[in-house]
């Protein structure tokens, strides 16, 4: 028999998932309002026939080609921005005098609009590189701002006990630092995900390399073809939601294989 803990945990999930399944049908059907209003398919297309077409670019292994092709650019510059932020993160935290000599660039790459990296990395780099540098030029000041934050949280008290009782640098990471900071690496890289994705694809669209989401999505412009637009904008979203959805999955994972808890928003 279920008890009365788990009957209320099943009640929330159920009533969790009607909430987002109904957010979600409300766009939709805010979207087919646009669509019937404008009564151009050439300015805006149905759900219908964009989740069509996405079926049908699906069936094509030129679809997958280009969005695995994608994937690897953009994921490669995002797994590197996360080993760059988290050693980046612990230079800065301990030595002060790197910390003031990365800390303007840091600021300056948060502040500076991803459109003029793109053309100065246009100007430095092949056009297959441009994703990834933008999509690790994006995620780094993040992940770093996060693993600092946790650093500095670090109780002071187990740092002090590891010194007495000389337990050695890796132990103290090990031990001490890495639960302590793992809740905002794991925040900072869920944040830098959908940032780091968004700002690849924005480069693909200004660079066009080739078998690239961004090359598909900049055809269309060029040729009005606006339910292939949908189409590609769609299946952005979908990955998306999708690295997002397994990239919690894996630190779920890692926080529940070595106990560490959750960071509370």
């Amino acid at each position: 028999m279920i008890s009365i803990m788990d009957a209320e945990k099943l009640r929330k999930k159920v009533k969790n998932v009607i909430i987002k399944v109904g957010a979600v049908l409300f766009w939709v059907l805010l979207w087919q309002i646009l669509y019937l209003a404008v009564g151009q398919e050439i300015l805006i297309v149905s759900p219908i026939a964009t989740v069509k077409r996405l079926f049908e670019l699906s069936l094509q292994e030129q679809f997958w080609i280009t969005a695995f092709s994608s994937l690897v650019r953009i994921m490669g510059g995002y797994v590197l921005a996360v080993i760059i932020g988290f050693f980046l993160a612990f230079l800065t935290s301990f030595v002060p005098v790197l910390r003031a000599l990365f800390h303007p660039v840091i600021i300056a790459a948060r502040a500076t609009p991803v459109a003029s990296f793109i053309i100065l990395a246009l100007v430095w780099l092949s056009a297959g590189k441009v994703p990834a540098f933008i999509a690790s030029l994006v995620a780094v000041p993040i992940v770093w701002e996060n693993i600092s934050e946790g650093i500095r949280r670090t109780d002071e008290k187990y740092l002090q006990m590891a010194k007495v009782y000389k337990i050695g640098k890796v132990n103290t990471f090990t031990k001490i630092y890495f639960p302590s900071v793992y809740p905002y690496l794991a925040s900072g890289a869920v944040s830098a995900l959908g940032l780091a994705w968004k700002a690849g694809i924005a480069a693909e669209v200004l660079s066009v390399p080739k078998n690239s989401i961004g090359l598909e999505l900049y055809y269309s412009k060029i040729y009005i073809e606006t339910l292939d637009l949908f189409a590609w904008t769609l299946a952005v979203i979908i990955l998306s939601v999708a690295l997002e959805k397994l990239l919690k999955y894996l630190l779920r994972r890692i926080s529940s294989r070595y106990n560490i808890r959750r960071k509370e928003n």
